[in-house]
């Protein structure tokens, strides 16, 4: 295993890319403001992604799902690394969301989780899917035994039609069906899911607010505003109006009654630290053509499960 790091300006933020056997994935590090306060870990399931959201830079190749022990190799790289000691961390998250699908990877995922949570026993271990048209019993089982996982789903917008140009891939959820299972896993676990919603100028009206509303209650949900981390776009020209949008659209929510945070992920425009521009992964792919291939056309178990509202 190679790994190289990049440290963003602000200090706060590192950037590491692993090269695996014949895959590449990317982890993020950051400290607020000291890692002893709070440590955040951003890491990979899978290098490349099947999925293709076209804000992502990740989403035009897939080499491979990664294994549970490259998954927990990058968490404790960073630690390492950076000389962390765990067990004086206040605030621990482990985010399953840089790069690739969890859920289309869930035994290499699972096993993780369980490592993890035996490593880092205080430690959040945050799965964020796009919500693939999986079995999730599996999911509610895993939740059930490991106390310490939560989850986000990518919504992102409020519609479906729209969503479906986002995220192009086809076996996935409608919005009706994450608002289901996000209720069944709240039964399953007593912990509340989030949803995480990109907000741009096209979909932060009263309107869209109100489209969530009706599908995700607040007595069940909680929110993730992001701010847009565009695959092209200078984060450093936008900043400020992205931010503006995010911020606007959080207070329409919150005028409806949600929990609403706001993620807005440091170091984008000099080591692409957000989720969708994974420089360096891009960089990679290019150089090995015959392992990255397009994601259209492969093909996972895809499993049309019912989907009850309590185990």
């Amino acid at each position: 295993m190679e790994v190289k790091r990049i440290d963003s300006s602000d200090e706060n933020v590192s950037k590491y890319v692993f090269d695996f056997q014949n895959a590449v994935a990317e982890a993020v590090l950051y400290k607020y403001p000291t890692y002893e306060e709070r440590t955040v870990v951003c890491c990979s399931t899978q290098s490349g992604c099947p999925v293709g959201c076209r804000f992502c830079g990740a989403g035009d190749a897939f080499v491979r799902s990664l294994t549970a022990d490259e998954i927990v190799a990058q968490v404790r790289h960073l630690f390492e690394d950076r000389g962390i000691d765990a067990a004086a961390v206040q605030r621990m998250q482990i985010m399953f969301m840089s790069m690739g699908e969890p859920l289309l990877n869930f035994k290499g995922l699972s096993g993780a989780i369980r490592q993890l949570y035996s490593l880092y026993p205080k430690a959040a271990l945050l799965i964020s899917t796009s919500a693939p048209s999986v079995a999730y019993e599996p999911l509610r089982q895993l939740s059930r035994e490991v106390p310490t996982v939560g989850l986000q789903f990518s919504v992102h917008e409020s519609t479906d039609e729209a969503r479906d140009k986002l995220i192009p891939f086809k076996e996935k959820l409608s919005l009706d069906q994450i608002a289901m299972e996000g209720v069944s896993w709240w039964y399953n676990t007593g912990r509340r899911p989030f949803f995480n919603y990109c907000a741009h100028a096209e979909n932060s009206s009263e309107a869209d607010a109100e489209r969530l509303w009706q599908r995700f209650h607040p007595a069940v949900w909680e929110a993730t505003v992001s701010v847009v981390c565009e695959r092209d776009e200078s984060v450093a020209a936008a900043n400020a109006r992205q931010r503006k949008l995010a911020t606007d659209f959080m207070a329409k929510l919150q005028e409806r009654g949600y929990s609403v945070r706001c993620f807005d992920p440091a170091g984008q425009d000099d080591i692409g630290g957000g989720c969708g521009q994974l420089w360096f992964v891009q960089d990679w792919m290019r150089q090995h053509p015959t392992l990255a291939r397009p994601p259209i056309g492969k093909t996972f178990p895809i499993v049309h499960a019912p989907r009850p509202l309590a185990a």
